[in-house]
């Protein structure tokens, strides 16, 4: 399947909407629609890139459950921190270090990918889970619902110990 490139990223500044969900629970759809309408209002992105990124405690994957809660944000990468953010947004930070990034084509709506990095190519790996973000980028080739679509998956990682 699927070998991700192994990189080391610098923190990114973010700025976007949050909301707290479990996978039984999943709010992605309404988190998204109160957020893109207002993605055009958002001066001095750094790209057209656009951020999905989860939060997650960090026992969540030791002691899954599909009702537990993490935050889930829909955001954007900013060129500089500001000084001053509209109330509608909250500023969010993913720290820089090291991820394993899958490029992804397919359904959003596919887990298979999840269930290979989580269950298949990290328990193979010198690497183990970070505690960090996870995110996903969506760029240009991202098309919602589209079995084209691609996306980049970040995965934060440590060498096992």
């Amino acid at each position: 399947m699927l070998s991700p490139d192994i990189l080391t990223i610098a923190p990114k500044i973010c700025l976007g909407k949050c909301l707290n969900m479990s996978l039984a629970n999943n709010r992605t759809g309404e988190l998204w629609r109160s957020f893109m309408p207002e993605i055009g209002s958002i001066g001095d992105r750094k790209n057209k890139e656009i951020i999905s990124a989860q939060v997650y405690e960090s026992d969540y994957f030791i002691q899954f459950d599909p009702n537990r809660t993490f935050e889930k944000w829909a955001a954007v990468e900013l060129e500089n921190n500001p000084s001053n953010i509209d109330d509608r947004y909250s500023l969010f930070e993913i720290p820089g270090g090291l991820y394993a990034v899958f490029h992804y084509k397919g359904l959003s709506t596919d887990t298979s990918i999840f269930q290979y990095i989580y269950g298949e190519y990290l328990p193979a790996s010198e690497f183990e889970l970070d505690n960090r973000p996870h995110f996903e980028v969506l760029g240009d080739r991202y098309k919602n619902n589209d079995p084209e679509s691609e996306e980049y998956i970040y995965i934060p990682i440590k060498r096992k110990q």
